[in-house]
């Protein structure tokens, strides 16, 4: 049986899902302030965070159960998540892990009351043994002790921040690794990097503004 239909982990998932729901009117009142600028910048994405910090931002269920059958079918060990938010993506993700045997996720948030809530919600899920939250601005936090090879990436923080956080992990991706960028359009360095060297990569746009790349 999977994880993810565990009773726990299917009825967290559940219920969070419906806490997103309830929270789109006050998601799409930040989004129609000043969110659309904040949201490429590579120097005030914490002013468009901070107002975000009370509003789960989650991953779709489509998107959740595509990482879950990505990190299933690659047998991934080593994953890197930018952008925690309330732990939903990582659920999902600790969740292969957890089928696949064992692993490590490697996941960063700087807004401190978010990390509580993430901790929280690994923690009922069963999962937070599998997991470790790095609290701070990625560019710090994922500069340094990261495993040699990663073999998944989820892209899902400041968007404007991608270029710069596949910068510091590049030379970790070894061939076959699988980069998911989520709003990717937001970050044109990023797409246009990614896309350049068809030597180095192979990358598609998804549904639903996602980019999937692999590492040749």
């Amino acid at each position: 049986m999977s994880t993810l239909n565990s009773p726990n982990v299917s009825a967290l998932l559940e219920r969070l899902s419906n806490e997103t729901d309830a929270s789109m009117p006050a998601l799409e009142a930040v989004a129609q302030s000043e969110a659309s600028r904040l949201l490429t910048s590579r120097t005030e994405y914490q002013t468009l965070y901070g107002l975000l910090k009370d509003i789960p931002i989650p991953v779709s269920r489509e998107t959740g159960l595509l990482l879950y059958m990505l990190a299933r079918s690659t047998r991934a060990r080593h994953i890197l998540e930018f952008g925690t938010s309330f732990g939903v993506s990582t659920i999902y993700l600790a969740a292969a892990l957890r089928d696949n045997g064992g692993g490590r996720i490697i996941t960063t948030e700087f807004e401190p009351s978010k990390v509580i809530r993430a901790r929280n919600h690994l923690a009922e899920a069963r999962l937070f043994d599998l997991v470790e939250i790095r609290e701070g601005d990625a560019l710090q936090t994922l500069s340094r002790d990261l495993p040699d090879t990663l073999d998944l990436v989820l892209l899902d923080g400041a968007k404007g921040l991608y270029a710069d956080i596949l910068g510091l992990i590049e030379d970790r991706l070894r061939p076959g690794s699988l980069l998911l960028a989520d709003d990717a359009h937001h970050c044109p360095e990023y797409v246009q990097h990614i896309r350049a060297d068809q030597r180095k990569y192979l990358s598609i746009p998804l549904t639903g503004d996602l980019e999937l790349s692999m590492r040749l």
